[in-house]
């Protein structure tokens, strides 16, 4: 049976987040899955190595916040991402995170990977597996390129084909010209456009088929189903 599968508007690491990112722990360990907190930063990957290091010890925060075994994987490269050592430390673990950063490098690293498949095959055997910012975007079939508005999207990692999602939902579009807004509200017919806010996630728990909204704020449909807003607690049924 497949994990608990979670998109992140933003705070990953956070104390605000902490309660959330333990669910999905307990979550991967009610499958047979031990209490390690894989972080995979790759979106960070072509940031400056004081900025991953400021995730990495995030991470490492949080991880005993929540009494679980921090991983950080170093995967900053395609070259990374076939490493058969970052593959094992994968197997059998709890939570698979990736952080933000840039989608595009993200998807761009990891498709078609030995990491990759290990990530899903975790997955597929009871772990959770999370996205936030960067790290939710990926999760579609493809990723508007809202930060050079003339070049084509780029392949999702196809996990929630049908849907995609804009982080920062409440604060997006005060942070970027209204050219990218519109690349980031064009989306194909049949296509769910979710916007999630700040410290607020959607979850979907291993083995059922709605998704909650967990956070201090709200998961908007933008479009492809009539527009809503959700907060904390609410159901929401999204097909894929």
């Amino acid at each position: 049976m497949r994990g608990s599968l979670a998109l992140v508007g933003s705070g990953e690491y956070l104390p605000a987040m902490a309660e959330f990112e333990k669910s999905l722990i307990e979550d991967g360990e009610a499958n047979g899955h031990r209490a390690r907190y894989i972080q995979i930063p790759t979106a960070a990957g072509q940031e400056s190595i004081e900025r991953i290091e400021f995730w990495k010890e995030l991470g490492a925060t949080q991880a005993e916040r929540l009494d679980a075994e921090q991983v950080f994987l170093p995967i900053y490269s395609r070259e990374d991402a076939f490493n058969p050592e970052f593959v094992e430390e994968i197997a059998g673990s709890a939570l698979v995170y990736m952080s933000g950063g840039d989608p595009h490098h993200l998807s761009q690293t990891l498709i078609d990977t030995p990491v990759w498949q290990a990530i899903l095959k975790n997955w597929d055997a009871g772990g959770s597996l999370a996205g936030c910012s960067a790290g939710a975007m990926v999760m579609s079939s493809h990723i508007p390129n809202f930060r050079f508005t003339k070049k084509p999207p780029t392949q999702g990692l196809e996990i929630i084909d049908g849907i995609r999602v804009i982080p920062h939902f409440n604060k997006f579009f005060k942070w970027i010209p209204d050219s990218a807004a519109k690349v980031l509200l064009h989306a194909p017919d049949g296509t769910i456009l979710l916007g999630i806010d700040e410290l607020t996630a959607l979850v979907r728990r291993t083995g059922t088929t709605s998704w909650k909204v967990q956070g201090e704020q709200l998961v908007h449909i933008v479009s492809g189903l009539p527009q809503a807003q959700f907060k904390d607690g609410d159901e929401l049924t999204l097909s894929l």
